[in-house]
């Protein structure tokens, strides 16, 4: 069954992004760049990924992607990529970049087909993460907590997800930061 996943990391005090969408915070911190065994390892599991606008253009801009497409597969390799907006994109050249809009669950069959019998990972934001769990569709968090704070800036998870919905299945020391995996009950048999 192919799983949706929201792999994620965070400052200690629960934020994705500060208040201007960057990530510069997780780039700072040792470790941050990933690229480690274990995250490997994950990519190698997943056959699609799902991001929200947000999280799309940052890395686009971040990278300047349209201008240098090649950078693409270093961070994704050549999986589908479904980004949901509601607002017009740009396309990185030579990419599988599929644009959706509304309710996540008229675009899961899709999405679940061309993961075939890998899983989908739901990279960001929590917002998005939140609408696969309120759909019923995501099967599990794995959040590296990094050494890190922002005075404010993009929730991690902007839903109540309480002790009833998660069950915590791993604890990890991965260089400065903790991961921690859930699986959320109730998702989809």
């Amino acid at each position: 069954m192919t799983r949706a996943v929201f792999y994620t990391a965070t400052t200690l005090n629960g934020f994705l992004a500060d208040d201007h969408d960057s990530l510069d915070w997780l780039f700072a911190a040792p470790g941050g760049e990933g690229g480690d065994d274990d995250f490997q390892q994950f990519l190698a599991g997943m056959g699609v990924l799902v991001q929200g606008s947000s999280t799309y253009r940052w890395v686009l801009e971040h990278e300047d992607l349209v201008a240098h497409p090649e950078k693409w597969p270093g961070y994704y390799g050549d999986r589908p990529t479904w980004v949901f907006t509601s607002r017009e994109q740009p396309v990185v050249p030579g990419v599988d970049i599929r644009f959706a809009s509304g309710d996540v669950r008229e675009a899961w069959p899709e999405i679940r087909a061309a993961a075939g019998d890998r899983d989908v990972w739901i990279v960001g934001g929590g917002d998005l993460a939140g609408q696969f769990a309120d759909a019923g569709l995501l099967d599990e968090i794995r959040v590296s907590v990094a050494p890190a704070t922002l005075r404010s800036g993009k929730p991690l998870m902007p839903r109540d997800l309480g002790a009833d919905r998660l069950k915590l299945t791993a604890v990890r020391k991965a260089g400065a930061f903790a991961e921690l995996t859930y699986t959320l009950k109730g998702a989809r048999e």
